[in-house]
């Protein structure tokens, strides 16, 4: 159903839930789970909201234990927590700023600690900031940009790969810019091509190890991400773009992340980017 234009608004970065206009769908109200992950243990980053957060608690409705890492947005990891804990299930968090490599480890290190192990990788974390040019993306931008969206995903996954085995799973968030490029935003759209680019060869690599690696590559959702990086002006017509005339809500995602955590639905599944685009059939 297509929805009408939002109010202009912004946030300053990384944004909160509770500001946005219309509130998010992001706490997977009517979902029921089946036990498809029950007794697994996952970490996921950039889990205090947005799609970090539906698939929190879509994971612990089906049964898991978490740990959650983000970066100093608290309001939305307590709220998330909640939820989590809502559920009969464990939600260790753990803010830090993942640009850093020994925030990528401590991480995993605290997870396996608390948790007692991991099976399920959520490498979900990422950072965007429009320019107008090319000419307007610092080298900063750029390199903090690869810090957070790709470089991350790398060494979360170094430091969890002594402790997953066989039928463990690493999930990864793409976008469809990742797909066809965007020309405000190019470090953004070149860190989700090395994503998806890296979820193939990892398929390739852990293949004999029985870890299964996908990606998730969604379109437009509405996440603290849009209003706290985008112009209000922008904000007001994000998603509106596309065939179903609305943006994502992170409801809509979270059960292919499911999908993909549960070796009961998606066994014979590695090496996928599953691009959810909103009724687009090709990315360009």
């Amino acid at each position: 159903m297509a929805e009408k234009l939002r109010p202009p608004q912004q946030q300053e970065p990384p944004g909160v839930t509770s500001k946005m206009d219309p509130p998010p769908r992001d706490s997977m109200e009517d979902y029921e789970g089946r036990e498809l992950l029950a007794g697994k243990r996952a970490l996921i980053t950039g889990g205090d909201s947005g799609i970090g957060r539906a698939v929190a608690i879509a994971f612990a409705k089906e049964g898991a234990d978490m740990a959650i890492a983000y970066l100093n947005e608290h309001e939305d990891a307590k709220y998330t927590e909640e939820r989590v804990r809502a559920e009969g299930r464990e939600c260790l968090l753990l803010p830090g700023d993942l640009a850093e490599a020994a925030q990528c480890r401590e991480i995993v290190d605290r997870t396996v600690k608390e948790l007692g192990g991991l099976d399920i990788l959520v490498n979900n974390v990422a950072t965007q900031w429009p320019v107008d040019s090319p000419e307007e993306l610092t080298d900063e931008q750029w390199t903090h940009t690869f810090d957070v969206n790709i470089h991350s995903f790398f060494r979360v996954t170094n430091a969890a790969l002594p402790h997953l085995g066989e039928g463990s799973v690493i999930i990864n968030t793409g976008s469809v810019n990742g797909l066809r490029g965007n020309k405000s935003l190019i470090d953004y759209s070149a860190t989700k091509g090395a994503v998806h680019a890296w979820t193939y060869a990892m398929a390739q690599a852990l293949a004999d190890r029985g870890v299964r690696i996908n990606c998730v590559a969604p379109g437009p959702v509405w996440t603290p991400l849009i209003p706290s990086t985008f112009p209000p002006e922008k904000v007001e017509k994000f998603g509106l773009q596309v065939p179903f005339e609305r943006a994502a809500h992170p409801d809509d995602l979270a059960p292919s992340y499911v999908f993909l955590a549960s070796n009961r639905l998606s066994s014979y599944y590695s090496g996928e980017v599953i691009a959810a685009l909103g009724g687009e059939t090709t990315p360009g």
